[in-house]
């Protein structure tokens, strides 16, 4: 069972598969630093600080807080403000990496389009190549 195991997980695929889960991980902190670091802040100073997160509806007369953390403790809250940063947040991501595979596309595009040489033929092939030649003239 042990040597099954063995085989199984050096088979290509299970280290493919983990090797992209590994780049992917590393890769999602990448975009997600870019939309929270860069993005947002650019998104912040043009709505002038606007910040939805902490925007929500009481669903119960207890709530009165002014504040999200606040008001989840005094009782039953609709917290739009958050669901709605999240969706803006999955969008710009989700345009983020729709820009990279794409630019990754094009590039992988321009590498196919390069003519390869066609390979050198071989000492055999070129003394066939002679000696049809020679049956032409004949």
């Amino acid at each position: 069972m042990l040597k099954e195991f063995r085989e199984f997980a050096m088979k290509g695929n299970v280290v493919d598969l983990a090797v992209g889960v590994i780049i992917g991980a590393a890769f999602g902190a990448i975009v997600t630093s870019l939309v929270g670091d860069v993005i947002m802040p650019i998104i912040g100073a043009i709505t002038g600080g606007l910040d939805f997160s902490n925007y929500f509806t009481g669903l119960s007369k207890s709530v009165s807080a002014t504040n999200l953390a606040d008001a989840k403790k005094q009782g039953a809250v609709l917290a739009w403000g958050n669901f709605l940063t999240l969706t803006l947040n999955f969008v710009i991501i989700a345009f983020v990496l729709f820009i990279v595979i794409r630019a990754m596309n094009t590039l992988k595009r321009k590498d196919e389009a390069a003519p390869a040489a066609p390979p050198k033929p071989t000492r055999q092939e070129e003394l066939l190549t002679e000696i049809r030649d020679l049956l032409k003239k004949a």
